[in-house]
């Protein structure tokens, strides 16, 4: 698009359909590889990724002509065809309806990054539930507990 100048920084927050799903750590890398791969694909750009066992946060800056649900539609389910393809995992690999998208600011990014990297030490003080919530509270997004989405434990 000529003329078209943009800076969309998001982060996108996502979690696995059920514990027989979780992402094990002798795939994990190759996971977000991939994830990179698609984002890349639709002319975004991944600043951070992490998959932990039941959640995923990645930071993106957003091409303009693809909108937040198509882009993380095509992560959901190219990710999902991947994982079911190489059969990591004894049952059929989905991720649970919707996700969290929560935008930022350039000057914003490097904290995004640093937060994203150092997932496995926060979920160490911290579990994912209450991670998420407090994520929809800081953004004020209003919500019903009722459709967010199936807690799995406490702390990893």
């Amino acid at each position: 698009m000529t003329n078209t100048y943009t800076q969309l920084f998001v982060q996108f927050v996502f979690t696995v359909n059920c514990e027989s799903c979780f992402i094990k750590e002798e795939f994990r890398e190759e996971l977000e590889r991939v994830i990179c791969g698609i984002i890349s694909e639709h002319k975004s750009k991944t600043y951070a990724i992490y998959c932990n066992p039941d959640h995923v946060h990645i930071l993106v800056s957003i091409n303009p002509s693809m909108s937040t649900s198509k882009l993380i539609e095509q992560i959901k389910s190219g990710s999902s065809k991947w994982l079911n393809n190489k059969k990591y995992l004894p049952t059929k690999f989905s991720w649970q309806d919707g996700y969290g998208a929560f935008s930022y600011s350039k000057s914003h990014t490097k904290n995004v990054v640093d937060y994203i990297l150092n997932q496995p030490e926060h979920h160490k003080k911290q579990s994912f539930q209450e991670e998420y919530l407090l994520l929809l509270e800081k953004f004020e997004v209003e919500h019903n507990e009722k459709f967010l989405f199936k807690w799995f434990d406490k702390k990893q």
